[in-house]
């Protein structure tokens, strides 16, 4: 299959700063996403950090282990580079009191022999569109959500709850921190959304599957998904991270031959 990477990233409209960071090596095929949190500036770094040395350091060794990459080893080296990173925003917290308590929720993926493994940490989520309907494949660790899950509350009511932003689990709060990674089979035509909460809680999925469907680019549909946080009061910055997979030109070009086509 081939497989396209698009990254948008906006303030939003109540923000002076952007807290959020996209990064993605097509050719390695890893995307990461973060959302900073702290004090003055201090959610940048963090999710500047964790995006860089993730993509960095996934990509590389990516590219050294090749073919010969199996998805338990892909799956440990996410781990690892996630470990490393968490202690480097731990330690860089400490050692700057203008710093402290610094983090940044995390989802990333890297796409190996038709598969995605998706990892996570905290309410960044990635989304799949397949055939006109969309599923979160990410669960968040947010407090909400365990209340979610206790059955404590509904899905409905915890659109309008106050602490749907309070998350359980982050990067670089803590020395210790775990990734929860899941994979996923692709199938041609597949789309997949990562994203921030800036779009999850500004945006309905309807009106994703909605922009997504009117759009023929990626570049354009992260544009009008932003414009539509953004018009929805764009209460925080927005950051998408877009992956389509499609069928192989020589493939598509083999099954039209046969076809007559």
């Amino acid at each position: 299959m081939m497989y396209q990477f698009h990254a948008q990233t906006d303030p939003g409209r109540c923000r002076d700063n952007n807290e959020d960071s996209v990064a993605f090596d097509d050719q390695a095929l890893v995307g990461v996403l973060a959302d900073g949190m702290g004090g003055y500036n201090a959610g940048e770094i963090a999710s500047g950090m964790a995006t860089a040395f993730i993509k960095s350091e996934l990509s590389r060794w990516l590219v050294e282990a090749g073919a010969q990459a199996q998805l338990k080893d892909i799956r440990r080296a996410m781990e690892i580079c996630v470990d490393n990173a968490n202690l480097a925003i731990y330690n860089s917290a400490n050692a700057n009191p203008s710093f402290a308590g610094m983090g940044t929720t995390l989802v990333l993926g890297i796409i190996k022999d038709g598969r995605l493994l998706v990892g996570h940490i905290g309410d960044s989520r990635c989304y799949r569109i397949r055939q006109g309907v969309i599923e979160q494949i990410t669960k968040d660790h947010s407090l909400l959500q365990e209340q979610i899950d206790a059955g404590l509350i509904s899905p409905d009511q915890a659109a309008g709850s106050p602490i749907k932003n309070l998350v359980t689990r982050a990067l670089g709060v803590e020395q210790f921190v775990m990734l929860e990674v899941n994979v996923f089979s692709i199938e041609p035509g597949d789309l997949y959304l990562m994203c921030s909460d800036g779009l999850s809680d500004m945006v309905s999925d309807e009106v994703i599957v909605r922009i997504v469907s009117e759009g023929s680019r990626l570049e354009s549909m992260a544009e009008n998904l932003v414009l539509a946080a953004n018009e929805n009061g764009g209460k925080d910055n927005i950051s998408v991270l877009m992956i389509s997979a499609s069928e192989a030109a020589e493939k598509k070009g083999f099954i039209a031959k046969l076809l007559g086509k």
